[in-house]
């Protein structure tokens, strides 16, 4: 029986493994999750019951239905920028419910004490007002939301790879945390209504809607985005660079701060302040910002297509996968043949493939940069041979992909017609694992 080829060994030389060390029952799995859980359930219920004392009922429920319909549609931005390698739903999930329950909860108790004490201590209420919601505010509410990023990078570490995993993280969370604090701002607006009599367009309900969910749903998203950007950052950077992998997300989440800051303190710049910060500033910098990632996500593709053909030479892969795997138009042809040949579960796998091929590319150029940690060959082959179990179906998907799509990325061989039957594929064999 011929054996399956061998993986490329760690590009900087051997790795180290890991020493065993026994598990303490508080450092168990599901006693961690166990307890976020129950943190997450718990603030969940304090915040329902605190923003439903401040709104009541009946404002509570429309500031709901309000707040809920920018929810989707930043989801789906944020998703799609995940396409390239697909990050797991749980953890944005977890993000999201961070977001919505624990930041929020924090933020609502943290900011309501400081504006308090302040109050009290300069006895002048306004001031206090216009304090809390420039200086504290955005302190407070950025570092409750970087936790939830902060939780991923450190737990969740071989599914955080790079700036768009911290961007999508970070997305996620301050979307949640808009979320809870829409259907306060808006339940709150709706009771105001009902006390003065306003309805229609001149109404503060819809006024707060416009400002809030029509003109800068991205506000929030915007800033946390940036403490994001920073633990991306962090994740790239080689670890013997240990002072750049802490510096970085600190400079994201002061850079965060600050934005925040900034768009809060725009009511105090006069009558028109709101609007000239908003066309000013934040439009740009979101327009630039969401170019900057894009450009990122080109970039992700851009790297599948130059650390995959090692494997490739190795004979892990066929020579057009590592270009076809480069192409998000080739990837969904695949999943779409498969799927039409094979049916759902034939477009699930080649998927699957896909997002274990993206991470085997990441981990390796990683790895070329000195970033892939002491488990890379552990990692490395736990990759492979995912890709080795599902390869009799997705090769020939992805070959056809191949040749659908065409060239275009300047690599030999990339949408030429490769006939399957006369390429000889090695045999995998388990003994090697």
């Amino acid at each position: 029986m011929a054996t399956s080829p061998p993986y490329p060994t760690h590009p900087s030389g051997p790795a180290g493994g890991y020493a065993f060390r026994p598990t303490r029952w508080w450092q168990r799995t599901n006693v961690l999750y166990g307890a976020l859980i129950g943190l997450l359930g718990v603030s969940g219920l304090v915040i329902l019951a605190l923003v439903r004392e401040q709104t009541g009922t009946e404002g509570f429920l429309v500031g709901l239905g309000l707040a809920v319909l920018p929810v989707p549609l930043l989801m789906a931005a944020f998703r799609w920028l995940d396409r390239v390698e697909p990050g797991p739903w749980k953890n944005l999930v977890f993000a999201f419910s961070w977001g919505a329950c624990a930041a929020a909860l924090i933020a609502i108790v943290a900011n309501s004490f400081a504006t308090r004490w302040i109050a009290t201590a300069t006895a002048d209420p306004t001031h206090a007002d216009t304090l809390g919601a420039t200086v504290i505010a955005p302190v407070v509410e950025e570092t409750a939301k970087a936790a939830a990023v902060l939780l991923v990078f450190l737990f969740r570490r071989r599914d955080f790879t790079g700036v768009v995993d911290g961007v999508v993280i970070a997305g996620f969370t301050a979307t949640g945390f808009a979320f809870t604090e829409n259907i306060l701002y808006l339940g709150t607006a709706f009771g105001t209504d009902q006390l003065s009599g306003g309805s229609g367009l001149a109404s503060v309900t819809a006024a707060t809607f416009f400002v809030r969910v029509i003109m800068s749903p991205f506000a929030h998203p915007l800033f946390t985005v940036l403490t994001g950007i920073g633990f991306g950052v962090a994740a790239f950077a080689p670890e013997w660079q240990r002072t750049r992998r802490m510096l970085v997300p600190v400079g994201g989440l002061l850079l965060a701060v600050g934005m925040h800051a900034i768009w809060n303190g725009s009511s105090a710049f006069g009558e028109y302040g709101f609007f000239a910060v908003y066309a000013a500033f934040m439009v740009p910098a979101f327009g630039l910002l969401t170019w900057w990632v894009i450009w990122t996500r080109q970039r992700e593709l851009r790297i599948v297509r130059q650390a995959l053909p090692a494997y490739a030479a190795a004979g892990w892969l066929t020579p057009t996968e590592p270009y076809a795997l480069g192409s998000m138009r080739a990837r969904r042809v695949a999943r779409e043949y498969a799927a039409h040949h094979f049916g759902k579960a034939g477009g699930r796998v080649v998927a699957e493939y896909e997002t274990y091929a993206t991470k085997l590319a990441f981990l390796r150029y990683r790895g070329l940069r000195g970033s892939a940690g002491r488990d890379f060959v552990l990692r490395e082959r736990e990759l492979l041979f995912e890709l080795w179990r599902r390869r009799e179906l997705a090769r020939p998907a992805l070959g056809y992909a191949g040749q659908e799509a065409g060239g275009g990325y300047g690599y030999p061989g990339y949408g030429r017609p490769v006939p399957y039957g006369l390429t000889p594929y090695p045999t995998y064999n388990p003994y090697r694992y």
